[in-house]
C-alpha cells in the first residue's frame, strides 16, 4: 500500500535544477521532492505520496495523522525495512 504521510521539512537543496528535501516521517527520513509546493520552507509539514511533497500541511495535522498512522501500524507497513519484512514472511511459511 502507499500512503500519503505527512512530514517535516528538515532540510532543502536544490539538485540538478530540481527542489528537493530531507523529510522526518516520525522518525524515518527519506529525501522528497518539492516541485509541486515550491514555496514549502524548513520547518513546515507536507503531505508526502511516492517521494513528492504534494500539499502543504499544518503541524497539528501532521502529528494527529502520525501518530494515528503509527497506532494503526501503517508506518511500518509503508517505511519498514523490505528485507525484514521478507524474513519475516519467509519464517512464517516455514512454521506453517
Amino acid at each position: 500500500m502507499c500512503l500519503a504521510v505527512p512530514g517535516k521539512v528538515m532540510e532543502i537543496e536544490e539538485r540538478d535544477g530540481t527542489r528537493m528535501a530531507t523529510v522526518d516521517f516520525g522518525g524515518v527520513v527519506k529525501e522528497v521532492c518539492l516541485e509541486y509546493v515550491p514555496d514549502l520552507a524548513v520547518g513546515e509539514y507536507a503531505i508526502v505520496h511516492v517521494g513528492f511533497a504534494l500539499q502543504r500541511l499544518d503541524e497539528e495535522s501532521a502529528r494527529r495523522t502520525l501518530a494515528l498512522f503509527e497506532e494503526l501500524g501503517l508506518l511500518q507497513e509503508e517505511f519498514g525495512d523490505p528485507w525484514e519484512a521478507a524474513a519475516g514472511q519467509e519464517a512464517q511459511e516455514v512454521g506453517q
